[in-house]
């Protein structure tokens, strides 16, 4: 096995960036520490195949009633966990959660004014099979205004959660879509400094893996180190 790539620490956002406002008070105020794992938190607990139910990864249906679907564009995000020389990481739970079409959350503090979907629960998880392959299928999420800024918005985005062999190993990032005008604009995009680090997070359209007159297709691929990593929010801190 190689050893690990140097850590580009301008890959990853920016801890302090006072146009992101929460930034301010959740950036460290103190010079960051090195915590070696140990045995707890490289092991168990291993999640497998088993944990799963039969529509966790599909979120057109896993909270809808029977016979019903969410509504939106429905598209299939597919693609593969990797790690910096290209091998794949296995049995890796991938969870995931997003807005609904309309930009909301099913969340009890969503203040945005756009509709709840009564079949649509927003969240999913899957496990990645031994070439490190996950998909997941749902409905295209909303961008959405935020009280950051007076006139700031959101992208169409989803979130992503990656564990590996135990709760210490956890990454989490966003990914966002291929010709989304609004990328550039999100004050939390701006926290990364790299052009091609933000690239790093734009899902691409597929349409060779599209269903045809059902979902459209995404390929993302999460590179977990190395020099074309994914970018992941909690970086700085996580493994």
């Amino acid at each position: 096995m190689s050893s690990y790539y140097s850590r580009d620490r301008n890959w990853h956002p920016r801890a302090y960036y006072p146009d992101y406002k929460t930034s301010v008070l959740r950036s460290p105020q103190k010079a960051l520490l090195a915590m070696p794992t140990g045995v707890a938190e490289e092991t168990s607990p291993v999640f497998g195949q088993d944990i799963l139910g039969p529509l966790d990864h599909d979120m057109i249906h896993n909270f809808a009633a029977e016979g019903a679907s969410a509504i939106g564009p429905r598209i299939i995000v597919y693609g593969r966990v990797i790690d910096q020389d290209g091998h794949p990481i296995p049995n890796a739970l991938i969870e995931a959660w997003q807005a609904n079409a309309g930009g909301r959350y099913r969340h009890a503090k969503e203040g945005y004014l756009a509709p709840l979907d009564p079949n649509f629960g927003g969240c999913g998880r899957t496990v990645t099979d031994d070439q490190g392959r996950y998909e997941f299928r749902t409905i295209q999420p909303g961008p959405y205004p935020w009280p950051n800024g007076p006139n700031d918005w959101r992208p169409a985005h989803i979130h992503l959660s990656l564990f590996g062999h135990g709760f210490g190993q956890r990454l989490i990032t966003q990914l966002y879509f291929e010709g989304d005008p609004m990328i550039k604009y999100c004050p939390i995009v701006r926290t990364i400094a790299d052009p091609a680090a933000i690239d790093s997070l734009v899902a691409q359209l597929d349409m060779d893996a599209t269903v045809p007159m059902d979902a459209r297709a995404y390929k993302f691929d999460i590179v977990l180190r190395g020099r074309r990593q994914t970018v992941f929010e909690n970086r700085l801190e996580g493994l």
